[in-house]
Order: C-alpha cells, then sequence, then structure tokens
C-alpha cells in the first residue's frame, strides 16, 4: 500500500466522480427506468426476476413482519430500539415547526409545515443485512407525519423487517436496482407511486434516482459510502480499525486517512495488514493548508479529525471529533442520521433528517390597511421592471373598495 503526498495532480485524481455517474451505469439504469415506466408491473417483474431472482409478491404481509420480529434475537431486538429511540430524539428536535409572522399591521404570513403522503425508503440489500438503514430512512420520516412510509429492499432479511417495523414503515416491499426506483417514481399495478424516494443505494440505484428526479423528488446522491481520516495524533491502530471499517461496505466504498505525520501514515499502513490491507484504503501526507484544501473539494460524506477547531476549517456531511467518536456510532446509535450525501453533494447539505419529509408553504393575508401601507414601493417596483400591469393591479385596489 503506498503512501501518496498530496498535490494539485493527485488530488486532482483523488476527487474523482462517484462510479453511478459513469456513462454505461447511467445507459443501463435509463434502459431498466424507460422500460418499467412504460410497461409498468410488466417490466418490474421481469427486472426483478432477471437481476435478484425474486418473483410477486413482492409485498411482505404484516403478519410476516410480525414473524420476522419474533425471530429476531431478543439483544438485537433491543439494540435496534435504541438506534430508534435516539433517532427519534434527535430528529425531534430537527422538526421543522410552522409559524404565524406578523410583518407590520395588516400583512400577516403564516408558513405551514405539511407531511407527504406516501414515500419509498430505499435500504441496499447487497453484502450485508442493513436493519440501520431501515431505521435511519424510516424514523425522520414517522416523526414528520407521513402516514405512508413503504421501504424497498431486494432482499429484506428478518433483522431488517424487524427494523422497519419497530423504525414506523407501513409496509415492507422485496423490490430493489433501479426497477425499484422506477416503481417508486412512476407507479405499478403492485406499488403506488409515491411523493419522494430516499435512501443509500448502489451505483445503478444512485443513476436512477437521478434519472426519475424531474418526476418524483429525491433526497440526494447517496452513493458509495466514503471517509477521510484527518489526524496527525492517533491512534494507528483505532485509525486502521475505523478506515478498514468503512472499506468493507463494498469496493466502491472510499476510505482515506490524511495526515502531516509520514510516521502515523505508516503505522496505520502496518496496522491494514490485521484487516487485509482493503484496496479502497488510500493513505495521504501534505502540510495543513494542503490537507484542508483536499476535504472541501472532496467534501466527504463522513469526517474524523482530532479536533474541533479542525471541523470548522473543513466541509463534511458529518463529523467526529476525537479519538472516541468512532465513526461507527453515528452508523448506529448517535441518533445522528447516517444516510448521507455523497460525490460532493455535502457542500450544499447534510443527512437526511424531517425537514426532507415535508412541505413548507405560506399563507398571505393582507387587509386594506395592509395593502395601502406597502403599496409605495411594490408599485415602484413593479414599474421599475416594467411590468405595468403588476403596478395596475395594486392600483386599481387603492382607488376604491370592494364592489
Amino acid at each position: 500500500m503506498t503512501i501518496r503526498t498530496i498535490t494539485a495532480r493527485t488530488a486532482a485524481e483523488l476527487v474523482r466522480r462517484d462510479p453511478s455517474r459513469d456513462p454505461a451505469v447511467v445507459r443501463q439504469a435509463r434502459a431498466i427506468v424507460t422500460d418499467v415506466r412504460e410497461r409498468g408491473e410488466n417490466a418490474l417483474r421481469l427486472w426483478m426476476r432477471r437481476l435478484d431472482s425474486v418473483r410477486p409478491p413482492f409485498v411482505i404481509s404484516r403478519r410476516g413482519l410480525h414473524r420476522a420480529w419474533n425471530a429476531t434475537p431478543r439483544d438485537v431486538r433491543r439494540a435496534i430500539d435504541t438506534a430508534v429511540r435516539h433517532a427519534q430524539r434527535v430528529a425531534a428536535q430537527q422538526m421543522p415547526a410552522s409559524s404565524v409572522i406578523k410583518v407590520r399591521p395588516g400583512v400577516v404570513i403564516e408558513s405551514h409545515v405539511t407531511a407527504l403522503s406516501r414515500v419509498a425508503c430505499y435500504v441496499p440489500g447487497g453484502r450485508f443485512p442493513l436493519p440501520s438503514t431501515a431505521v435511519m430512512t424510516v424514523v425522520p420520516a414517522s416523526v414528520a407525519g407521513v402516514k405512508d412510509i413503504a421501504v424497498l429492499c431486494p432482499s429484506p432479511s428478518p433483522v431488517v423487517m424487524a427494523a422497519a417495523l419497530a423504525a414506523g414503515a407501513t409496509s415492507v416491499s422485496r423490490l430493489g436496482g433501479a426497477q425499484a426506483i422506477a416503481a417508486a417514481a412512476y407507479g405499478t399495478t403492485s406499488f403506488a407511486a409515491v411523493d419522494k424516494i430516499v435512501g443509500p443505494g448502489n451505483a445503478w440505484v444512485t443513476a436512477a434516482k437521478m434519472l426519475v428526479a424531474p418526476d418524483c423528488a429525491i433526497d440526494f446522491r447517496a452513493g458509495p459510502s466514503e471517509i477521510v481520516v484527518w489526524s496527525n495524533d492517533g491512534p494507528a491502530e483505532w485509525i486502521a480499525a475505523d478506515l478498514a471499517a468503512q472499506a468493507e461496505h463494498d469496493r466502491a466504498a472510499r476510505a482515506i486517512l490524511v495526515t502531516s505525520r509520514l510516521r502515523l501514515a505508516k503505522d496505520v499502513r502496518d496496522r491494514l495488514k490485521a484487516h487485509g490491507r482493503p484496496s479502497n484504503v488510500s493513505l495521504w501526507v501534505g502540510n495543513r493548508r494542503e490537507i484542508v484544501a483536499l476535504i472541501n473539494q472532496l467534501a466527504p460524506e463522513h469526517l474524523v479529525c482530532d479536533r474541533l477547531e479542525d471541523s470548522r476549517l473543513t466541509v463534511a456531511a458529518t463529523t467526529f471529533v476525537g479519538p472516541w467518536s468512532a465513526q461507527a456510532a453515528g452508523d448506529y446509535c448517535t441518533g445522528s442520521n447516517h444516510v448521507l450525501p455523497t460525490g460532493g453533494g455535502a457542500r450544499v447539505r447534510g443527512g437526511l433528517a424531517p425537514a426532507d419529509f415535508v412541505r413548507v408553504s405560506t399563507i398571505q393575508t393582507l387587509t386594506e390597511r395592509g395593502l395601502r401601507s406597502i403599496a409605495g414601493p411594490i408599485v415602484t417596483l413593479a414599474e421599475a421592471e416594467g411590468l405595468r400591469a403588476h403596478a395596475r393591479s395594486i392600483n386599481i385596489r387603492l382607488q376604491g373598495r370592494l364592489p
């Protein structure tokens, strides 16, 4: 495993686009999405059989979900309950609130927060069952007040079904891949269309989400996982464990150490031998300025750093500060959501939250007194823009009363 030096060229190489932008992946995802949109249920059944060896019925019965809960070991159920409780506590504090703002006498703006009606929460079904992702996608939707929360997973294990049930899911369906995303966006005979699709997935799922986004709201690009560890303090053994933990998600995941201490990088490299030296881990050395610039170019999903002041210099979807703030803790039980933007998305937003499951709209009420009090600026601005009909719609009210 080579330790590389941060330069403008190597940084540009590291800040590469994620696999969901690969033209071949996008082309394959588009073919599936188009087929499901045009042929509906028949196409969905075809692609589920061909790609996942899954046949209908796709929806798991309520009785089946309860059987899965009962089949889940007691200690795992307790862990799920802890994860749900902590996620609910954080989400409740993040929930947007309705408000009434009296701008001036006779001018009142009401801000209304309304939950979406139906959402789809995608839970990957790859190398490992991910009950934590069921918790992290369903809980904020439930806290937001969504009445119909559909979990999609191509191969939901009992523990995933148990987590979905505990988190508040309405249904769980054995649907996955680009075909599941298309079914959620456009609807089929067996699966009604949703208002929004959320959750992480592989490159094809992520590409499909981007393709349906003009027709169905999505959360963000949540593709293969990313972690950057920025440390000069160590300990090397803990850093190696964190990098290996993130790298095990899948081969497309990226785990990166950046440090100013070559000795620490070498120690981490040595410790990675115990983890089989995963190929998707890379080690980089540079000065503080170069490291900060690289992190901000990456805008990673997860950042781990030694000190709070370091976190204030950088952009990441979520940041873990200090040696005891293990990134894996955030994957499960801190309460902070682990569904996070990847591929540089953290430049503009953080993780999934109740705000992603609500519609915020305004109601504007003006009295005669209120309109007259702001008519001057309205007319002036309308005329400055050359929109005379706008100005006239105000002036006609000033010249008389309601008939």
